[in-house]
């Protein structure tokens, strides 16, 4: 009887699944260990700031995707030049990855002599899930509902003087000051910081009457009514917030391009590895919570596989590098 019922088909089939479920999870349980068990997840800002932030929500799901734990590190310091250092010097076997937007891969080149990293030659892109946009925000202290009060508002209490807090120095923002400045003939000056996170402080502190910076690490006080966000970039307003005219509406254009996220890994990392990191990315962001949170915080959300993240960051790197030339800026 015993016999029997072990040559049952449904018996044979049950023994095969029950044996594939095991070698599944062995397989499974041996790539953690071979990964080192988990995924570091670098980010070159502190704690608290949009980016930071974006990380979280995102490591989150991706552990459940790749099966294994997936931290998020800060190496906050240099507008992400330490991160990225961090990166380049870490064992390409897939368990160390940075998390970053344009500036610390496509900008901290060109406006640094020595970053110590090359993106082309040290990095490899994993894929990219999404764009922004930079943003002029006023703090509460500021009586000025739009550019034209800003500009009104420095005229008259600082004389044409003002000064413009910026995330990272020689970044995408502080080219903004820059530009703001000539344009409405005003002497602005930036004040960089170690991130948005330290900048905002200063912001609800009232230390300081301005930012510029990215519409996730403003998006929150501008709804709680904080701070105002008065001016975007990019080609057309953002749906997130209508009410908010581009730069290129004031007349002020060149900075329709929008800046990027996406998820880098050391150079030599094993396509293998490349390739389930960059399926689990896109799996990650398609899932409505995600999807909802990342758009709320002032995020456009969209795959890039690691082609198109590796085309866009040359291109952006190539559109902006014309424009920190036209400024006059020496890298330092």
């Amino acid at each position: 009887m015993v016999f029997a019922l072990a040559q049952h088909p449904t018996a044979k089939l049950t023994r095969r699944l029950a044996t594939a479920l095991v070698v599944s999870t062995l397989c499974l349980s041996n790539l953690a260990q071979a990964q080192g068990g988990t995924v570091k997840l670098l980010v070159g800002f502190p704690p608290g700031g949009g980016t930071d932030a974006i990380a979280r929500t995102l490591a989150d799901k991706l552990k459940d995707q790749l099966g294994m734990p997936v931290i998020v590190e800060n190496k906050a310091g240099a507008g992400g030049q330490i991160a990225a250092q961090a990166l380049k010097a870490a064992t390409p076997d897939g368990t160390t990855l940075l998390l970053s937007h344009d500036h610390t891969v496509s900008i901290l080149p060109l406006v640094v002599k020595n970053p110590g990293y090359e993106p082309a030659r040290d990095f490899v892109a994993v894929g990219g899930f999404a764009t922004f946009v930079n943003a002029l925000a006023v703090s509460g202290g500021t009586p000025a509902k739009s550019v034209a009060e800003y500009v009104a508002w420095v005229q008259k209490e600082g004389a044409g003087k003002g000064t413009v807090g910026v995330p990272a120095p020689a970044s995408v923002p502080e080219f903004l000051v820059k530009m703001i400045g000539q344009k409405y003939k005003l002497d602005l000056q930036s004040a960089p910081y170690r991130g948005s996170a330290p900048m905002m402080g200063d912001m609800l502190g009232n230390q300081i009457a301005a930012g510029t910076g990215s519409v996730p690490d403003f998006i929150e006080n501008h709804k709680a009514g904080k701070i105002r966000v008065v001016a975007v970039m990019g080609s057309k307003r953002q749906a997130i917030l209508p009410d908010v005219p581009t730069f290129a509406e004031l007349g002020l254009a060149g900075f329709e391009d929008l800046p990027y996220y996406g998820i880098f890994a050391p150079a030599g990392t094993p396509q293998a590895s490349i390739d389930k990191i960059s399926a689990a990315l896109a799996k990650v962001i398609a899932l409505p919570e995600v999807h909802e949170r990342l758009t709320t915080m002032g995020l456009t959300v969209a795959y890039m596989t690691p082609q198109q993240l590796a085309s866009r960051e040359q291109a952006y790197s190539q559109t902006w590098a014309r424009i920190i030339k036209s400024t006059g800026f020496v890298p330092q």
